[in-house]
């Protein structure tokens, strides 16, 4: 038994061998295909090696496109009046003049506690010294409430100091307000605010240029007098005020629309139409005056007279338009 299991593990190791020695040519010309890989022959003619073939190039991996989820939740959340005012009510209690306020109202606060308790401190040493609170009054007790009353009048001295320099404190003048919410993507109101905000913005820098001196201490357009620039802000922010006016008007009449019935739709799209027409021709006076602050910073000095005259006519143009619109809404 023990000699036949023997030869039937030979023969078994005998066939696998001969079906390895079967395999050799196969073995041989796979790896003789692997080393022209790396080493490839030289070429017959020149005696260079050949060139290489190229590896496959991989597909490139697709590019995914990760949506800004904070910017579009900023935009969508901008038209929600809810959410608008309460960014707007979050923003007036972070000003520093509001910041400023609370501090002086603390401040006066602290002021009154402390001077009640020095009164009240100052008359229990009175009566205690003059022995009007009874025969038992105590010196301790009369010199404890002395040095109470010292205590918190100074404290009242040193409070009342600091209200004192908290009110004559000047906050530097914001640079620019929150602007307001925009009218929501769908309104005819939209594209003119957004405009208005552009130009808003670029008045605000221009007219800086012209009115704040220079490290030289020069102004910065010094034949511009600073009456016309006041004149040109003050302007600038009342059109402002109508044009936005103005769009609150085309953003109700659409209200209404999308409520109205459909026979009546006609009459009230009219109505969008002119008024978003008379809106275009207010931002485009705005833009004028933009324009003439624009060329009175870009001036040279012998041109400046030219500049001057082009801002206040703009600023004219712009007033009158803003009395009309103002008178419209």
């Amino acid at each position: 038994m023990a000699g036949s299991g023997g030869r039937r593990d030979f023969n078994e190791f005998n066939a696998k061998l001969e079906k390895h020695i079967e395999k050799l040519p196969e073995y041989a010309q796979r790896a003789q295909e692997k080393l022209q890989r790396y080493f490839p022959p030289a070429d017959e003619a020149g005696g260079k090696p050949a060139a290489r073939p190229a590896p496959p190039k991989r597909p490139a991996p697709p590019v995914v496109r990760r949506t800004a989820v904070p910017t579009a939740f900023a935009q969508v959340a901008g038209q929600v009046p809810a959410v608008a005012e309460v960014r707007a009510k979050w923003q007036r209690w972070n000003e520093p003049a509001a910041k400023h306020q609370r501090r002086i109202t603390r401040t006066s606060r602290v002021l009154t506690l402390w001077l009640l308790v020095t009164i009240l401190l100052g008359v229990l040493t009175v009566l205690a010294g003059t022995g009007l609170m009874g025969a038992g009054t105590d010196v301790a007790q009369t010199v404890l409430a002395g040095f109470g009353t010292v205590v918190f009048g100074t404290f009242s001295v040193r409070t009342g100091l600091k209200l004192r320099q908290l009110k004559k404190l000047e906050l530097p003048q914001a640079s620019s307000a929150a602007p307001p919410p925009l009218p929501p993507a769908a309104s005819a109101a939209r594209e003119p605010m957004e405009r208005l905000a552009e130009s808003e913005a670029s008045l605000g820098e221009l007219l800086r240029q012209l009115s704040v001196p220079t490290s030289l201490g020069t102004a910065a357009v010094p034949a511009v007098p600073e009456v016309s620039v006041a004149d040109a802000r003050a302007t600038a922010q009342e059109a402002a005020r109508a044009l936005r006016g103005l769009a609150a008007r085309i953003q109700a009449i659409e209200r209404g629309r999308n409520s109205a019935p459909e026979r009546e739709r006609g009459a009230l799209d009219a109505a969008v139409a002119k008024l978003r027409e008379q809106l275009d021709d207010g931002i485009e006076g705005f833009g004028s005056l933009v324009a003439a602050a624009g060329r009175a910073v870009a001036a040279s000095s012998d041109g400046m007279g030219t500049s001057k005259q082009a801002l206040t006519d703009a600023t004219d143009h712009l007033a009158g338009l803003a009395l009309a619109l103002r008178d419209l809404s």
